[in-house]
């Protein structure tokens, strides 16, 4: 286990906060877009993850454990679509069918504005983590040196 693990798990949950903030962000951006260069309206994105574990092996005493795993952070396993259907009756819209019918957005702004807040929440503790970390490092070489 290296002394940087730490580090390294802030920095992928940093990664994935800021990809959820510019995911977020888009959706808030398209909420009254019905067209789109795929044709259709635009449909609301949320960033799929996962641990992200790794293979490690431990020496405990004279005996190498293998198979085991370790968390190293998170990792981005894809950004979903989600293909659920919103109608609104607007017959002047240019977008509406011969029933009056539009196809809008699935994205509704109250809760794109709850997932912005929880995002900066979580990217503002990685945040004090990552200071914590670094001030036990430096203290651990301080003490090193005496």
């Amino acid at each position: 286990m290296s002394i940087f693990n730490g580090l390294q798990i802030n920095a992928s949950g940093l990664a994935l906060e800021r990809l959820k903030l510019d995911t977020t962000s888009t959706n808030i951006a398209n909420v009254n877009t019905t067209r789109t260069p795929e044709g259709g309206p635009y449909r609301r994105k949320s960033v799929q993850f996962a641990e992200n574990l790794r293979q490690v092996e431990e020496d405990n005493g004279n005996i190498m454990e293998a198979n085991k795993r370790q968390s190293s952070g998170v990792r981005v396993t894809g950004i979903a679509q989600d293909q659920t259907e919103k109608l609104g009756y607007k017959p002047d819209d240019p977008d509406a069918d011969q029933n009056g019918y539009v196809h809008l957005p699935n994205v509704n702004l109250a809760d794109e504005m709850i997932d912005l807040i929880q995002s900066q929440r979580s990217y503002e503790a990685n945040v004090a983590s990552s200071q914590v970390n670094k001030q036990i490092l430096s203290k651990a070489l301080e003490i090193s040196e005496n």
